[in-house]
């Protein structure tokens, strides 16, 4: 098990430009050693939009020295956390607004947003988007964050009889965004405002849906070989298998590796892993098929009943126990 005082964090983070012609995503990551806490934001400029890469870096920027700005007192900021989320989150919808006011030329501009914090062994975060934060616990790899996008709205229309699965796989909105930062305000927020308890060997992945090219049976397939590894290492293997998959779309990708240990433990030494790991990965999965970015959109009035019929309690993600 973790002991909550003692933890440190081996984080680490990777950035992938993929198959586009610019980087639009974001990454920036704070893990001072033997502080006890941490956090990473991420963001993914909106493929297809105005000055996507510009919106993720003011994301970014603006998040992180909201946190930094209030990390010197870790105990002040964990008490008020969904608050400053929220409120950091706010201020970085602000300054795209008012940055796309004096650029004409950025108007439409967006990102999403993806923002774990830790103190010791308790995970919280903040998420508007489809960028996906994952937890992979004793093999199994866990979706925490809520999806903001037509393709979790059109797959829980399946799930309860309402629309055919052929019919939701081909929607031509499958790939369209429902919550993104654009400086109009954010339609829907996912914070988490009680805790996930990390265990020993857990690992926290926040990243940008470019890597969900990789199915996520392969993305748990690296975490379980490479479990032992050092973050940086992991986040190398998962960018070498993105590329070696070689997809004609592939979509930038951002990713931040997070593994909380206990320093006092002893830990067996990985053994090297061969050469070939990174230079030659082993063949994945077959890829599922070229998904298509170029466009993505958001979906402001969403198509789905089930939305529309929420109440307002439940249109933010509740806080089911990991």
């Amino acid at each position: 098990m973790l002991h909550s005082a003692e933890i440190e964090y081996d984080a680490a983070t990777a950035l992938s430009q993929g198959r586009r012609e610019r980087q639009e995503d974001a990454v920036a990551a704070d893990f001072p050693a033997g502080t006890g806490t941490g956090f990473a934001v991420l963001a993914d400029g909106m493929g297809g939009h105005a000055a996507g890469d510009i919106a993720s870096r003011i994301v970014v920027t603006e998040v992180f020295s909201e946190l930094k700005l209030q990390a010197g007192d870790p105990a002040a900021l964990e008490q008020a956390i969904g608050a400053v989320l929220q409120q950091a989150a706010n201020g970085a919808d602000a300054c795209l607004g008012e940055y796309a006011s004096h650029q004409p030329q950025a108007r439409g501009m967006g990102a999403t947003l993806l923002a774990p914090v830790l103190f010791c062994d308790r995970l919280y975060w903040i998420s508007a988007g489809d960028s996906p934060l994952y937890l992979f616990r004793k093999g199994s790899l866990i979706r925490l964050n809520a999806d903001h996008s037509m393709a979790s709205e059109l797959d829980g229309l399946v799930a309860e009889g309402r629309m055919d699965a052929a019919e939701a796989a081909s929607h031509p909105d499958r790939h369209c965004v429902t919550s993104v930062l654009t400086g109009a305000g954010i339609p829907r927020i996912d914070c988490r405002s009680a805790p996930v308890r990390l265990q020993a060997g857990d690992i926290v992945l926040a990243a940008s849906d470019g890597l969900q090219f990789l199915p996520e049976a392969e993305i748990a397939a690296v975490l379980a070989a490479e479990c032992l590894s050092p973050s940086a290492r992991i986040g190398a293997v998962l960018m070498q298998r993105l590329k070696a998959l070689n997809a004609p779309e592939q979509d930038n990708a951002a990713l931040c590796v997070i593994k909380p240990f206990d320093p006092r433990a002893r830990h067996p030494e990985p053994a090297p892993a061969p050469a070939r790991d990174l230079a030659q990965p082993a063949p994945p999965p077959q890829a599922p098929a070229p998904r298509p970015r170029g466009g993505r959109r958001v979906v402001t009035l969403l198509a789905s009943a089930t939305w529309r019929a929420a109440p307002a309690a439940s249109q933010t993600k509740t806080d089911a126990p990991v």
